[in-house]
């Protein structure tokens, strides 16, 4: 069961950015490049990008759990693995209430569609962050306290100049919003994949025979 949990922080990730991305290329009114992955769940194909973002929350919810169990306990140290699984939920959540074209009214969906996107980016920024500091001190894990703090302090920086920069037309960025919203997405994919091989890694090390 600990493998499995481990497991699937590895193949969510994985899973979801090459379905996004295989998506986006079958599809000629969408670009990688100059619009947002959640456009992929517009149009007749959304479907597709709906049930992707559930099934790559689903997976990457479960590995933060034993993360926590893992890793030295410490005053407050449920906080960070509890904000990877919030991010994990916006990402579930951002399935359940997909966007909106651009044209469409104000609605529910769309609210939900935001709230979702806080979640997931915040949640993942902010949880790397905090998670960071439990890292430092724990046998196996420090190496990876510096690296997994960077992540989330760029994490939440590029969050805040996406809506900035590049979210609304006429921003400076805006041509690119695709491309920058991706490297938000591969920095948090690329922690999660080697936070979770090295959670696997030492399940493995502890269960071997001595």
């Amino acid at each position: 069961m600990i493998a499995v949990l481990a497991l699937a922080g590895i193949v969510g990730p994985i899973l979801g950015a090459v379905v996004a991305a295989v998506h986006s290329l079958l599809r000629s009114d969408h670009s990688l490049v100059a619009l947002p992955i959640s456009a992929l769940a517009t149009g007749p194909s959304g479907w597709v990008q709906d049930v992707n973002f559930v099934i790559t929350g689903l997976l990457v919810l479960a590995y933060p759990i034993r993360l926590h169990l893992e890793v030295r306990q410490t005053q407050w140290g449920v906080v960070g693995p509890a904000l990877l699984v919030l991010s994990a939920i916006g990402l579930v959540l951002a399935g359940l209430f997909p966007a909106v074209d651009a044209s469409g009214a104000f609605s529910n969906e769309q609210v939900g569609h935001t709230v979702a996107s806080f979640m997931f980016f915040l949640g993942a920024g902010i949880g790397f962050i905090v998670m960071s500091r439990r890292l430092a001190g724990a046998p196996y894990w420090g190496n990876l306290a510096p690296y997994t703090l960077a992540t989330g302090i760029a994490i939440v920086v590029l969050f805040f100049a996406f809506g900035a920069l590049a979210e609304e037309p006429g921003a400076p960025l805006h041509p690119w919003m695709g491309l920058f919203q991706w490297v938000m997405v591969v920095l948090w994919f690329t922690c999660t994949i080697i936070l979770a091989l090295r959670l696997l890694r030492v399940t493995r090390a502890t269960d071997a025979p001595r």
